[in-house]
């Protein structure tokens, strides 16, 4: 009887051990590859290409991030209209035209527009244009946080409307548009995160870096816009930094604690969107900058 015990431990457990995978560090996605797949946003005429968190196979790995994709609508096409009661979202174009219905409002959208869309605004990306229209779809988890004042209009702005600037601690081949912070950020063009606490743009010099590092309480995201060089992600044989050759359309997800960075290749001057936001949980312990 107890032979036949420690044979049916063995065997559960071993079959458990074996069962088990080991979560990443890390995600690597590509825009050219990604699939659409259906979601809510789905129409006929529009298309979303989940990178990560809903409609990704890796969900469990993406905590706070909801979702993170590109939708794309055709020519006098549009999405289904969403809103997600505990989800603030942000929309950045990546190209074409077209407008957003925020609410009632209608709000013209074209190349490097963003915009935040508040977890109880009603909103429909729509093309009346004759060319696609591309949009990154961003969602982070509000549950739990604290509810905060609906903005009276819509907080819109363009990439290239906002200024260049080094930060510190982060080396000068690195240059920032901060595009949105926090609800008390007074450097960032628009400040209206609750669980978003940075979304930016870096202009990484030819040969230059931003430099690995890594956060302790937020998940960050980095896509390739223009530019090619090494990605960090993760450690490598040294135990500090894992480079992975990175080209535009590249996506990467962080974890908490996972070395992140970036290197252009010589000759080469890369643009970057990134975007950080807390981890559920982590927001109480203080702020990371």
């Amino acid at each position: 009887m107890k032979l036949a015990l420690a044979i049916s431990f063995l065997f559960v457990f071993g079959l458990s051990a074996a069962d088990r995978t080991v979560d990443p560090t890390f995600l690597h996605r590509n825009l050219a590859i990604a699939q659409a797949e259906k979601s809510d946003l789905s129409t006929s005429t529009c298309h979303y290409k989940p990178l990560f968190g809903e409609g990704d196979g890796n969900r469990s790995v993406v905590v706070g991030v909801a979702r993170f994709g590109e939708a794309i609508i055709d020519p006098n096409g549009a999405c289904a209209a969403v809103q997600y009661p505990q989800e603030d979202q942000v929309y950045v174009v990546l190209k074409g035209s077209g407008s957003v219905k925020y609410g009632n409002a209608d709000v013209p959208l074209t190349k490097e527009d963003y915009i935040y869309l508040p977890r109880t605004v009603s909103h429909t990306l729509s093309n009346s244009s004759s060319a696609p229209l591309n949009v990154i779809v961003m969602g982070f988890r509000t549950k739990g946080f604290k509810d905060a004042p609906i903005p009276q209009k819509p907080l819109k702005a363009n990439i290239e409307e906002v200024r260049t600037q080094p930060v510190s601690g982060h080396p000068a081949s690195a240059l920032y548009r901060l595009l949105m912070g926090d609800l008390d950020s007074k450097r960032d063009r628009i400040a209206a995160g609750r669980v978003l606490t940075s979304l930016f743009l870096m202009e990484i010099a030819p040969g230059g870096t931003n430099f690995p590092h890594h956060h302790q309480r937020e998940e960050e995201i980095y896509l390739v816009l223009d530019g090619h060089g090494d990605m960090i992600a993760g450690g490598g044989t040294d135990g500090i930094e894992g480079r992975h050759p990175a080209k535009s359309g590249d996506a990467y997800f962080f974890r908490l604690n996972c070395t992140v960075g970036y290197y252009s290749a010589a000759g080469v001057k890369s643009r970057i969107l990134a975007v950080r936001s807390w981890y559920p949980g982590m927001v109480k312990i203080g702020m990371e900058h």
